[in-house]
């Protein structure tokens, strides 16, 4: 009897094991990424990302702007919920700049970057400010966004291009991979503040997303 329930107690755990094991696997989609492990960082500053959040700089700087979104499953109309999206740009000076106490890919990526998360219906909001262009490169204004989805790694998507930036050129449009959707928008000034809205479809152009 003994050894009956020493051998069902060894199989019991070496099952629960396995069943821990595999929900701790994260699918690897989106191919390569360098520094889409810079999406975790709010773990280590013990960040709870919303889904309305302000980046620094927002209110020393200008045109400010305001972007809106609703994240959808790969059907395009059922609203992702718990969906983190990591955001990050240049400064006027279109150079990555860090505070004097940077933690973690700040140093890289610089303060100019926040956190979100999508509730149940998918929607998301962040304001900040027009970034400039890199120096020297001819390479539009953009603010970069990746994507951490339940059970999968962080990946990127296609970044937030502004339609009447001139160095937008045709072959840069072109260019776009659409991953997740077109990220090309068009700036509107509403109350004062130049708004866009991107919806965010999540597994559109993205590789081994199945």
């Amino acid at each position: 009897m003994k050894k009956y329930l020493g051998i069902l107690f060894l199989t019991f755990f070496i099952i629960s094991c396995k069943g821990q094991s595999n929900s701790e696997i994260e699918r690897t989609v989106g191919g390569p990424c360098q520094d889409c492990e810079a999406l975790l960082d709010y773990k280590t500053l013990n960040r709870t990302p919303k889904s309305i959040d302000t980046l620094p700089g927002f209110n020393e700087n200008n045109p400010k702007i305001k972007i809106t979104g609703t994240v959808f499953q790969k059907d395009g109309k059922t609203p992702a919920e718990n969906i983190i999206l990591y955001i990050y740009h240049t400064n006027k000076n279109g150079l990555y700049q860090p505070s004097e106490n940077p933690i973690g890919w700040e140093k890289t990526h610089g303060q100019y970057r926040t956190w979100l998360k999508t509730g149940k219906d998918g929607k998301f909001t962040f304001y900040t400010f027009r970034p400039a262009p890199y120096p020297k490169v001819n390479e539009p204004e953009h603010i970069h966004i990746y994507v951490k989805e339940p059970n999968t790694v962080p990946y990127y998507i296609d970044s937030y291009f502004f339609e009447s930036d001139p160095k937008l050129t045709k072959a840069k449009r072109q260019s776009q991979k659409n991953r997740g959707g077109s990220g090309i928008v068009k700036l509107e000034n509403k109350d004062g503040i130049w708004t866009a809205h991107r919806n965010l479809i999540l597994g559109k152009n993205i590789p081994e997303y199945e």
